[in-house]
């Protein structure tokens, strides 16, 4: 992997529903690349896969609740995405008798143009995995 980074900071106003297709698929959810993502509330987002039922993940714009978290990600994921700019969104996890977490740890990327979409592991990064949310 390229030892170039850029940090990503961006994440523009999403659709209320998108097609997104993962250049890879997302960990864990192999050989699963075609995802439809909608609009919950303002700030929360569903991300369903189209090819298999009962596959959900819930996504947050991290900037609201982690207004520092700038994650740097490799020139060559960017470079997989097909852009420089992506949207950045968090997989959180919901809290079960406690409050939800986000996965700082790897981030998925957007391109907010094409649909393209990744999620990365962060490497040599000491972002948490599960991060509470601040209420």
């Amino acid at each position: 992997m390229s030892e170039d980074t850029m940090t990503t900071t961006t994440t523009t106003a999403l659709e209320t529903e998108a097609a997104l297709h993962f250049v890879t698929p997302p960990p864990g959810l192999s050989p699963l690349t075609e995802f439809a993502l909608s609009a919950v509330t303002e700030e929360l987002y569903s991300l369903r896969a189209v090819d298999a039922d009962g596959v959900r993940l819930f996504l947050v714009d991290p900037r609201p609740y982690f207004p520092e978290y700038a994650p740097r990600v490799s020139e060559e994921v960017l470079e997989e995405l097909g852009t420089t700019d992506p949207a950045v969104l968090v997989v959180v996890r919901p809290g079960e008798g406690q409050a939800p977490t986000a996965n700082l740890l790897a981030p998925v990327l957007v391109d907010l143009a094409t649909g393209a979409a990744v999620q990365t592991i962060l490497e040599n990064s000491d972002e948490p995995l599960r991060a509470p949310l601040p209420r």
